[in-house]
């Protein structure tokens, strides 16, 4: 069969020109977020993304409900990558500790996996082509932005929360593929074609192993910068005693 020139060809060359345009965009508004950190409290930038990120996510959302590209098996906005690009736009307009952590935790470590390995049949120039790398790519540039770019990094308290918002999400997403007989983020059942979740046994036990591995990376990911605070902080004094605390 012709591939037509609408087709989306994954590692083809507007698969490899968006990933170049990610990681560019990444170095640029962390060196940029960083300058400013000081000379612009109120984050003008980050509110410019913010909007940049909801032109994008918001008409991708309407387009998945139109005749063209409905298919509730896929196009419903209950995915984290859904859900990750408006709690980012939230994170850079008010860099709330729990937004912020939950777009470093879901755009870094989730939303990346879309990147690498994307859902998508649409290619360049096509609409859903420029609204689906932008909702994508505007997630980790957030997450890179608010972590690298003006310091607002998680912590283990954005760690629990993070973890207990993707455990809700994934119980109530379980429980609607069952009312619905679908299959978002394969929490009821593999793929049908062969992935990388085949290495990890037959259900529920990939699904245990998946947050077992999410966890862990997580807490991987949040230690370095608890170690950080710690380090500039220095040690806790502990408060006098007795006859010298009157002193």
């Amino acid at each position: 069969m012709t591939q037509t020139a609408a087709e989306f060809t994954p590692y083809g060359a507007s698969h490899l020109g968006v990933v170049l345009v990610m990681l560019v965009g990444i170095a640029v508004l962390v060196v940029v977020g960083r300058r400013l950190r000081h000379r612009d409290p109120a984050d003008r930038l980050g509110k410019l993304l913010a909007l940049a990120i909801l032109a994008t996510t918001l008409p991708l959302q309407v387009l998945y409900f139109t005749p063209d590209y409905w298919n509730p098996q896929k196009t419903l906005p209950i995915q984290l990558c859904d859900l990750a690009s408006l709690v980012s736009a939230y994170a850079l307009w008010t860099h709330r500790w729990w937004a912020a952590g939950l777009t470093y935790y879901w755009g870094l470590f989730l939303t990346t996996q879309a990147i690498v390995t994307p859902d998508l049949d649409s290619g360049f120039p096509d609409p859903i082509f420029l609204l689906f790398w932008g909702m994508h790519i505007g997630t980790v540039w957030a997450a890179s932005y608010l972590a690298w770019g003006r310091g607002v990094a998680p912590d283990w308290r954005a760690f629990r929360f993070a973890v207990a918002a993707t455990a809700i999400w994934a119980v109530s997403v379980f429980c609607l593929n069952r009312a619905l007989d679908t299959n978002y983020g394969f929490l009821n059942a593999k793929p049908s074609a062969a992935s990388i979740l085949d290495l990890l046994g037959p259900w529920p036990w990939y699904v245990l192993a998946e947050i077992a591995i999410i966890v862990a990376i997580w807490a991987l990911a949040t230690w370095p910068w608890v170690r950080g605070r710690s380090a500039r902080t220095g040690p806790t004094r502990r408060t006098p005693r007795g006859p010298a605390a009157r002193r």
